[in-house]
Formats: C-alpha cells, sequence, structure tokens
C-alpha cells in the first residue's frame, strides 16, 4: 500500500478542520464549571428535614466556576441551571473539537513544511 503524498495529507486535514469549524459554529451557550445540586437542613427541630433525609429543602443549584484565577460558587434557578447543563456539556465538547484541530494542525503543518531529516 502507498504513502499517501504530502499534497493528499494537507488536503485531507484541511477537510477535517472545515468539518470541526462547522461544528464549532453550531454552539450556541458555552460554561466552563461544575454544577451543584443541593438539598439542605433548615435547622429547626420540629421541621420534617430534621427527620427524614427525603424531606430535606430543595434542590438548590450551585454554579463553581473559575473567575480571574478565582474558583467562583454562584446559585442559580433551576432555569439557569437546565441552561448551565446545557452550556457546561457545550463547553467540553468544544474542548474535545479543539483538541481535535490541534492534532489536525499538526498534520497538516507536517504535510505543508517537513521537518529535514
Amino acid at each position: 500500500m502507498t504513502q499517501p503524498s504530502p499534497k493528499q495529507l494537507a488536503r485531507s486535514a484541511r477537510r477535517r478542520i472545515e468539518h470541526l469549524r462547522t461544528h464549532l459554529a453550531a454552539f450556541d451557550y458555552l460554561c466552563s464549571g461544575t454544577l451543584l445540586e443541593r438539598t439542605k437542613l433548615c435547622g429547626k427541630p420540629n421541621c420534617c428535614c430534621a427527620q427524614d433525609p427525603a424531606a430535606r429543602h430543595g434542590p438548590y443549584y450551585e454554579w463553581g466556576h473559575m473567575k480571574h484565577g478565582k474558583l467562583v460558587h454562584r446559585q442559580v434557578s433551576a432555569a439557569q441551571a437546565e441552561l448551565l447543563r446545557q452550556a457546561i456539556a457545550n463547553y467540553r465538547a468544544v474542548q474535545q473539537l479543539l483538541r481535535e484541530w490541534e492534532e489536525q494542525t499538526e498534520q497538516l503543518i507536517d504535510a505543508e513544511a517537513p521537518h529535514p531529516r
């Protein structure tokens, strides 16, 4: 089996990069971080949450992310939590696509400007 020529490798890498660009353009919401769903005890001894873990108050949602180099936590509503859940999944998918783009760029560089041996 013959090896593909550098031009063929470059063309193939460019096609894959264009495909990645198309996928990246489809994303709308992007957020890094994690989303926590919590229930809480109110501390009142006569409240049902003190006796039954299933009766705890909540759920309450907390979004943790890095901002200006510091970890920040923020309470969010249930509606915001749903959007954040999708935005965080999108962010992780975009990171994967960027890693693939980086791999294709390396192949493109090797094909267009091969290292002398």
